[in-house]
């Protein structure tokens, strides 16, 4: 392949950046249930091997290991920790407890606030001035050849995406459709974890009984 092919833009992260980003942490650990630091909250960059309790980490002392904090929800990692593996430039970061973080994955947002003028390149999701993405998955997407091809075809529509990743990444990564005002096809590939299936997919027809009148109003509830 020539110049920034599929081979360049997957050398252009390190190889513990992607897998990461897929990982869902917080969990008990399997192997040390019985400790009190069983929570799955750290990350070797060297074995790529999944979420890692305290314990765990005692194996991989010489390693470069991370750990991953949480805020409302989400994944964060502190800016001092992350910036020594990995340029963060251009990504929004925030105070959490007095430290810097920056977010691992995008943060669904369902449209800017008033007088919001700078929003993330590839989700959206309001910004200060001075930063392009609003986490480390939006940078990925945002920065790879498909993103930049389509804006630069299409300028003036910057806010819509058009396509974003690898094919091998969308083999991986969940993916979800959004839509943009009347465009209803754009797609966005998230890093995020994808939600766990139902535990059973058969679904069963509910028999419509006598509707019975709420108290208050003139709302029909069927039982």
């Amino acid at each position: 392949m020539g110049a920034g092919g599929p081979v360049e833009e997957e050398n252009k992260w390190p190889s513990w950046l992607k897998p990461l980003l897929r990982e869902s942490f917080f969990g008990q650990c399997k192997l040390h249930a019985d400790s009190h630091k069983s929570e799955c909250n750290m990350y070797c960059l060297d074995c790529i091997n999944g979420p890692l309790c305290s314990v765990c980490l005692k194996h991989h002392q010489d390693h470069r290991a991370i750990q991953i904090r949480r805020s409302s929800y989400h994944d964060v990692i502190r800016v001092s920790e992350i910036q020594k593996f990995l340029d963060i430039s251009s990504v929004q970061t925030y105070v959490i407890n007095s430290a810097k973080v920056v977010f691992l994955n995008e943060r669904p947002q369902p449209r800017p606030g008033k007088g919001v003028m700078n929003t993330c390149e590839v989700c959206e999701r309001g910004l200060l001035d001075s930063f392009r993405f609003c986490s480390l998955g939006c940078k990925i997407v945002g920065t790879s050849m498909n993103f930049m091809r389509n804006m630069k075809i299409s300028p003036e529509k910057k806010h819509l995406i058009m396509a974003v990743s690898d094919s091998d990444d969308s083999n991986s990564s969940a993916s979800r459709i959004r839509p943009r005002g009347n465009h209803t096809n754009t797609r966005i590939h998230s890093f995020s974890p994808s939600t766990p299936p139902r535990a059973s997919h058969i679904t069963t027809k509910r028999r419509k009984g006598i509707p019975h009148r709420a108290p208050f109003g003139g709302l029909i509830i069927e039982c």
